[in-house]
C-alpha cells in the first residue's frame, strides 16, 4: 500500500559516496517487496528552506560491487527530537555533497536483512545506525574513534550534516557503525541513540570528578524530556539520590520520575533547597543554566547537554558565578554527541532498565502514512516515533 501522501520522486544520485543509506522498500511488514525494487520512501527536506519536508519516492541503491561490506537494513522506527525539528523549519542541516535533499532520521531502529561476509551481524538482527562519521583527515580525536570530540568539524552525520539519514525504508550501513541489540528491546530500541547521548555525558562526569577524587551522591536533572529522564535512568542505574527538575506539574512526566525512585520538582529551582553534586542540564534554558551554576557543591560538576536557543538578554552577575566556582573547584562542561563506546554503554543502560518504564517514554508511534503528525508537538509528548513498518492510518 503507498502512503497517500508521496510527492514525486527527487533526484538522488546513488552513485555518491555519501549514499550509504538505503535500499528497496517493504510497503508492509508482513509482505517484502523483491529488492529488484529501484524506488522507495524516505523522509526528505531541502536543508534551510522551511515547510519543504515531504514523504519522496526516491532512487534505492542496489546490493552490488559499490555495496560490498556493507550492511542492508530496513527500517522499523524513526525517533523525532528537537534537532529534526530545526531541520524541518530550515534553521539546520546540510545535503550530501552535490545533493539537494537531505533524508533525515538519526535516531533509529531497524532490522538487518543482509550482513556482509565477516561481519558479527546476521540477518534478522536489531540494529542501532551510529549517527556521527569521523573526518576525512582525520583529526586527533577522529583517528582514535572519539569522533564525538572531533577538532575541525569536518565530521558527517547521518540526517543532518552532509550524509543522509536513516528515514528511509532500507538503508546501507558499514557493520562498524552498527550496534546490534537483543530482540527484548524491540519495542524501545529506538532510545538508543538519545541514551547514548548521557551514557557520553555520564562518562565525562566521572572523568572529571577523579580530579577531586569526588565520591557524587545527589545529582539534579534539570528538564524532564527524553534526554533528561534517560540521564535520571542512568544516575538511578549509578545508586545516586536523583532529583528531576521541570516546568509540568501533571501528567506522565512525574509519574516516570517517581516510578524510577526519583525525586520529582516544578515551581522555582531556588526552592528545592539542593546542592548536588552533580547537575545534568537538558533543557537549554539560559535562566536554568545560570541557575543550576549557583547551586553546585563543592567540586560540583555541571554537565550542559540542552542547547540554548539565543537572543534573550539576561542580567548574570558574573564575577559571582566565577568567585563559587573557583573557590569550590567546581566545574561546567558541556556534552553532544556520542561514539561507539557510548551507545554500548547505552545499551548496556537500556537492557538493565524496566522495558515497561522505557515504553512510557515512547508516548506516541505514528504510522509512515501519517508522518506530519510526528512533528506537530501535543502536550503531552515525551518522544515520538515514526513506526515504518505500519504506512496506513
Amino acid at each position: 500500500m503507498v502512503p497517500a501522501a508521496v510527492h514525486g520522486a527527487m533526484p538522488i544520485s546513488p552513485a555518491n559516496r555519501n549514499n550509504d543509506w538505503a535500499l528497496p522498500p517493504r510497503p508492509h511488514a508482513v509482505r517484502p517487496v523483491p529488492t529488484g525494487n529501484t524506488t522507495m520512501f524516505a523522509l526528505t527536506v531541502v536543508p534551510e528552506q522551511a515547510g519543504s519536508q515531504e514523504l519522496s519516492e526516491v532512487p534505492a541503491p542496489k546490493l552490488n560491487a559499490q555495496a560490498d561490506g556493507y550492511a542492508l537494513v530496513r527500517a522499523l522506527d524513526i525517533g523525532v527530537c528537537g534537532t529534526d525539528r530545526e531541520i524541518l523549519a530550515g534553521k539546520y542541516g546540510s545535503a550530501p555533497p552535490g545533493e539537494r535533499h537531505l533524508i533525515i532520521g538519526h535516531e533509529s531502529l531497524g532490522e538487518v536483512l543482509h550482513a556482509p561476509e565477516g561481519s558479527s551481524l546476521r540477518p534478522g538482527d536489531l540494529v542501532v545506525g551510529i549517527v556521527r562519521r569521523p573526518d576525512p583527515v582525520p583529526c586527533a580525536a577522529c583517528a582514535r574513534d572519539e569522533w564525538d570530540m572531533c577538532k575541525n568539524g569536518k565530521y558527517t552525520e547521518r540526517g543532518i550534516k552532509d550524509r543522509h539519514g536513516y528515514a528511509s525504508q532500507r538503508y546501507l550501513v558499514r557493520p562498524s557503525f552498527l550496534v546490534a541489540l537483543p530482540p527484548t528491546l524491540r519495542r524501545v530500541g529506538v532510545l538508543l541513540e538519545p541514551t547514548s547521548v548521557v551514557a557520553k555525558a555520564w562518562e565525562q562526569i566521572e572523568r572529571i570528578g577523579a580530579r577531586a577524587r569526588l565520591t557524587p551522591r545527589t545529582a539534579l536533572v534539570t528538564g524532564a524530556g527524553p534526554i533528561g529522564l534517560l540521564a535520571a535512568l542512568l544516575g538511578v542505574q549509578r545508586g545516586l539520590e536523583v532529583h528531576v527538575f521541570d516546568r509540568h506539574a501533571k501528567g506522565a512526566k512525574p509519574a516516570l520520575v517517581r516510578a524510577l525512585g526519583a525525586h520529582y520538582h516544578t515551581g522555582e529551582l531556588a526552592e528545592i533547597g539542593l546542592n548536588p553534586d552533580v547537575i545534568v542540564e537538558c533543557t537549554g534554558a539560559s535562566a536554568v543554566v545560570i541557575d543550576a551554576a549557583m547551586r553546585l557543591a563543592p567540586d560540583g560538576i555541571l554537565c550542559l547537554t540542552g542547547v540554548s536557543s539565543g537572543g534573550r538578554r539576561i542580567a548574570v552577575d558574573v564575577g559571582m558565578i566565577n568567585r563559587e566556582l573557583v573557590l569550590e573547584n567546581g566545574v561546567i562542561f558541556g556534552s553532544v554527541n556520542a561514539n561507539r563506546r557510548h551507545y554500548a554503554a547505552a545499551a548496556s543502560a537500556l537492557m538493565r532498565a524496566d522495558r515497561h518504564w522505557l515504553e512510557g517514554l515512547i508516548s506516541r508511534r505514528v504510522p509512515l502514512g501519517r508522518w506530519q503528525e510526528a512533528f506537530a508537538e501535543q502536550p503531552n509528548d515525551i518522544k515520538v516515533v515514526i513506526d515504518f513498518d505500519r504506512h496506513a492510518p
